[in-house]
């Protein structure tokens, strides 16, 4: 099927507007979408799809409601069952088995622990249900959704690096160790890191990526250096960049004084803070392209549909570690872009980004 990904202006607004009442789904009480008529029916297949946390924005704020709309878009008469696992393990494991017994026909899964899911793969295959490994791999899978995570690494090392003008001292902040995909940034920082000028004072791998533990991190590290030692920071996330912002500041440092900070997702507040020159820069992964193609190829096996090939742009379609893949490109959003990605695409409004003290710095970048 794959038709060509429209951009989702007003779905996006609308999404950021709300995203902040949306709240994560328990254990075994799946939130259900039916078709645009708010009627619901199975005849068009049910497809669970299981979310892995909320504290970072994207999931909640994009990744649920942009699948759903899609899937709606699709197939009327298909519905959405949705968990969230709130960062545990066990947890999803008890939702795969709750939507299993509901009856999923395609369960679409973004692990807590990817290397820990293969389990669930297998006790879905077991029941003649294929399983798609969205936004982390998860061997054994049958179909594989992501950006190019390595290069996302690198593509923020090399920022930061660049910043520094290759030489001085970081931090380095990495994401949960139980997500593969924060091991891929992290290789891919390193890999452009590791031989340049720049040192490395500390290295923190988050657990479950909250801006809390690398505020509270970040504190700790101050108590070892004094703030003019951290030249840098390599944040793998813009959440954890925000809590390195709040540490540095809360320390006394000028919000004018900070140093080059990374980010990845293309936040709101990380967007503010770029445009402010708080943060160096953030990656942006344009989430609805993955979201829809998820949703696109989950429709066609919910309803017994081969499973087409994508002839859109920026995606490539392979194989990846034996399971068929469709890997996104990101993009690196700095001061100069801002217009041209995330407002461009109708990731954002200005309107959104514009908001209270920002609004001159918008000006300024020629952002209105």
């Amino acid at each position: 099927m794959f038709t060509s990904l429209p951009r989702v202006a007003a779905l996006a607004t609308a999404i950021v507007i709300g995203g902040a009442g949306l709240s994560a789904c328990g254990a075994n009480d799946a939130q259900t979408s039916g078709s645009d008529d708010g009627s619901s029916s199975s005849a068009g297949g049910t497809i669970a799809l299981l979310l892995p946390e909320s504290k970072t924005t994207r999931y909640e704020a994009f990744d649920k409601p942009l699948f759903e709309a899609k899937v709606a878009e699709l197939c009327s008469e298909c519905e959405v069952d949705y968990f969230n696992a709130d960062q545990d393990e066990q947890k999803q494991a008890q939702q795969l088995t709750s939507a299993l017994t509901a009856g999923a026909d395609v369960v679409v899964l973004d692990p807590v622990n990817g290397a820990g899911a293969t389990g669930m793969v297998a006790e879905a295959q077991g029941q003649d249900v294929p399983v798609i490994a969205y936004d982390r791999f998860i061997d054994g899978a049958d179909y594989y959704m992501s950006f190019d995570n390595e290069t996302v690494g690198q593509m923020q090392g090399e920022a930061l690096i660049e910043a520094m003008d290759d030489q001085g001292s970081i931090l380095m902040l990495n994401g949960a160790p139980s997500d593969p995909n924060a091991a891929q940034f992290k290789a891919g920082a390193h890999s452009v890191i590791d031989s340049s000028g720049v040192t490395i004072l500390e290295e923190y791998d988050n657990p479950d990526w909250s801006p809390e533990n690398a505020q509270q991190w970040t504190s700790d590290q101050l108590s070892k250096y004094k703030p003019a030692e951290i030249n840098g920071v390599y944040a793998a996330n813009d959440g954890q960049a925000g809590g390195v912002v709040a540490a540095l500041t809360g320390a006394g440092v000028s919000r004018d004084s900070l140093p080059p900070i990374t980010g990845q997702d293309a936040e709101i507040a990380a967007i503010q803070r770029i445009l402010a020159g708080e943060q160096a820069l953030t990656i942006y992964k344009p989430i609805p392209i993955e979201a829809e193609t998820a949703a696109e190829v989950a429709v066609e096996l919910a309803t017994g549909e081969e499973v087409g090939e994508t002839t859109d742009t920026g995606v490539t379609q392979s194989d990846y570690n034996g399971v068929t893949s469709y890997i996104f490109d990101p993009i690196a959003v700095t001061q100069d872009n801002v217009a041209d990605t995330v407002i461009a695409d109708g990731f954002y409004d200005a309107s959104d980004i514009c908001t209270g003290d920002y609004a001159k710095v918008c000006q300024e970048a020629g952002i209105s």
